[in-house]
């Protein structure tokens, strides 16, 4: 039994080192920022760290649990001079950050007061692959729409140094969540990037859906009222949100219409049972001929 044992805990024992060596790094909160409904972003500095999109890192705050490891997908873009996590507060080690970071208090906290934190990573997912394609399908569902605040921030930086360049001409982003709690944060960067594209006269590089799937008509039929209104009433975007759930089958054949003889790359990250929902429609709407339009699904399930 022994020979069987002893490759599996050697690689073990290496993977424990490789991340108390990390642990050790120094990493530096250079900003805390609440958001609503108690969620709060830490933006920070690490000597040598490079990051792809979509990717996630291990956090460790000594000060909550020394020896608890947390996974958070980066939500900052490769392009800015820091990196970025989301953290929603929905447990104890997440109650304790937040109270650690003294987001708690209502005075200014200074930088010397705020926690020690411990970063392994980033490790890679299937996101990365997202410039690989000249058409995207993004679709979040809940707190999976994180990695794609990082894809389209980095989008955009790249677009606006060098557009000629970029494979990637036409986003459909899709963004299903169950009541308008995580809406604040990103809704915040949709409208900059809304803003931007109208700018560049180029609105039309992303496309975006937003569906409430957790209201019932009632609920719905109080914004149904301000429906046209020239801005959304929850979200403020000009896109206006739309209730249920989407028709994934007319979505996946009215962009197979519009794009005939791509690769179209389908990227989720959500629940295990969407995914099915997707693959299937991923394959169903792909053509046998090579020339003829064909889905890539990419999954990230939680």
């Amino acid at each position: 039994t022994w020979k069987w044992v002893v490759g599996p805990m050697f690689l073990y024992l290496c993977e424990r080192l490789v991340r108390f060596w990390r642990s050790q790094q120094k990493v530096v909160i250079t900003k805390v920022v609440i958001h609503p409904f108690k969620t709060i972003e830490l933006q920070m500095m690490k000597k040598g760290f490079k990051m792809e999109v979509g990717q996630y890192i291990f956090v460790k705050c000594p000060a909550v649990s020394k020896l608890e490891w947390h996974p958070f997908t980066l939500t900052s873009a490769p392009e800015e001079d820091y990196f970025s996590i989301h953290v929603r507060i929905v447990g104890d080690w997440t109650e304790g950050l937040f109270n650690a970071c003294g987001c708690d208090k209502q005075e200014f906290q200074e930088a010397w007061k705020l926690p020690k934190i411990a970063v392994d990573g980033p490790f890679g997912t299937a996101s990365e692959d997202v410039f690989h394609y000249e058409t995207v399908m993004l679709v979040g569902a809940g707190i999976g729409v994180t990695p794609f605040a990082s894809v389209l921030k980095s989008v955009w930086y790249k677009y606006c140094h060098d557009a000629t360049n970029l494979k990637l001409k036409k986003i459909y982003f899709y963004w299903l969540c169950r009541d308008t709690h995580a809406f604040e944060w990103f809704a915040d960067l949709l409208q900059s990037l809304e803003a931007q594209m109208q700018e560049r006269n180029n609105a039309d590089f992303l496309s975006y859906n937003i569906y409430l799937t957790g209201w019932d008509e009632t609920q719905a039929t109080h914004f149904v009222v301000h429906h046209e209104e020239e801005k959304d009433v929850i979200t403020g975007l000009k896109q206006k949100t739309l209730y249920g759930r989407p028709n994934w089958e007319n979505e996946f054949k009215t962009i197979a219409g519009k794009h005939p003889g791509s690769r179209i790359g389908v990227f989720l990250c959500g629940p295990e049972g969407l995914a099915d929902t997707l693959n299937k429609q991923s394959i169903s709407n792909s053509e046998a001929d090579p020339r003829g339009v064909h889905f890539i699904f990419n999954k990230e399930n939680f």
